[in-house]
C-alpha cells in the first residue's frame, strides 16, 4: 500500500509499473466503493500497462477531508497525485462518479490525459432532488438504509444471490464506507454538469454501458457518447453498474481493444 498527502488530504494509492514504454492506465472508482473493485480485472491488464488505482477522498483508506465535496476537489486530488508521481498523458478509466472526475480532469488539465474510458457514467447524473433525498436518507439512517436499493442498481439479479460471497462482500464494502464521505460525494455528483465540456473533448473516448445498469442506463451513457466528437460506444449485455466486478473479462477486453488502437 502507498500513501501520500495531496492538497492536505491523505490519499491511498497503488502504482503497478510495467515497461516504461507501456501506456499508463488510471482507474477512478465509483461512489460507495474503493479501489478494490478493479482487482478482478487488473491481472488482465497489468502485464500490458502501468496501472494506477487509488481511493478518492472520503472512501477507502483515504482521508475524509472536509465534506461535502465538489467534483473540482476530486479532480484536484487526482491531478495532484499524477503530478506527484510524474505521470502525464495517461488513459483515465472512470466508473460512474469516476467518469465525472475523468471529464473534469481533462477539462482542467488536458496535458495529463491522452484518452478517456467513461464507464457507466454520463455528462450529468441524476437531479438535485434525487441526490438531496439520498443525502438525507444516509445522514438520518446510515448507508445501510439504502443498501438494497443500491445493490439492485449495481448488480444483475443472478449476481445478487445471498449465497454469492462476492455479492455479500460488496454489500459490506458499501456500508463500511464513511457515511459523510459517501454523502459528501453525492453532493459532488449532484452539482456536476459536463454537458458543454463533453462537446469540447478532443481526445479518443470509449463510453461503456451495462445493459442492466439501474444507475446510469445505456441510453444515458449513449447520450454522453453522442455529445463527444468521435466517441466510441459499447454495451456489456450481462452487466449492470459495476462491470469490473460482474464482467471483468469483458470489461478488460473493451479497455485493451480501445487502448491498442490508440496512436
Amino acid at each position: 500500500m502507498q500513501f501520500v498527502h495531496i492538497n492536505g488530504v491523505l490519499i491511498h494509492y497503488r502504482l503497478q509499473r510495467a515497461d516504461e514504454q507501456r501506456p499508463v492506465l488510471v482507474f477512478v472508482n465509483s461512489l460507495g466503493t474503493d479501489s478494490r473493485i478493479w482487482h478482478h480485472e487488473l491481472p488482465k491488464l497489468t502485464d500490458h500497462y502501468t496501472v494506477l488505482t487509488y481511493d478518492k477522498r472520503g472512501h477507502g483508506l483515504s482521508d475524509l477531508a472536509n465534506p461535502p465535496y465538489s467534483i473540482a476537489d476530486h479532480v484536484a486530488d487526482l491531478a495532484g497525485l499524477l503530478d506527484h508521481l510524474g505521470l502525464s498523458q495517461v488513459i483515465v478509466c472512470g466508473l460512474s462518479v469516476g467518469g465525472l472526475i475523468g471529464q473534469g480532469l481533462y477539462a482542467k488539465r488536458p496535458d495529463l490525459v491522452k484518452a478517456l474510458i467513461l464507464s457507466n457514467t454520463a455528462h450529468k447524473i441524476g437531479n438535485a432532488e434525487t441526490w438531496n433525498n439520498r443525502i438525507a436518507a444516509v445522514e438520518q439512517n446510515g448507508i445501510g438504509s439504502i443498501l438494497d436499493a443500491i445493490m439492485e442498481r449495481w448488480f444483475t439479479e443472478p449476481f445478487r444471490k445471498p449465497e454469492n460471497p462476492a455479492y455479500r462482500a460488496y454489500c459490506n464494502m458499501l456500508v463500511r464506507q464513511p457515511a459523510t464521505g459517501y454523502s459528501g460525494t453525492c453532493a459532488a455528483i449532484r452539482d456536476a454538469d459536463f454537458t458543454e465540456d463533453a462537446k469540447k473533448i478532443a481526445i479518443p473516448v470509449l463510453c461503456i454501458a451495462g445493459q442492466q445498469d439501474g444507475s446510469t442506463p445505456p441510453e444515458l451513457v449513449k447520450s454522453l457518447a453522442d455529445l463527444i466528437p468521435g466517441a466510441r460506444y459499447e454495451i456489456l449485455e450481462d452487466a449492470a453498474h459495476i462491470p469490473c466486478v460482474e464482467a471483468p473479462a469483458a470489461h478488460a477486453a473493451l479497455i485493451r481493444g480501445f487502448i491498442d488502437q490508440l496512436d
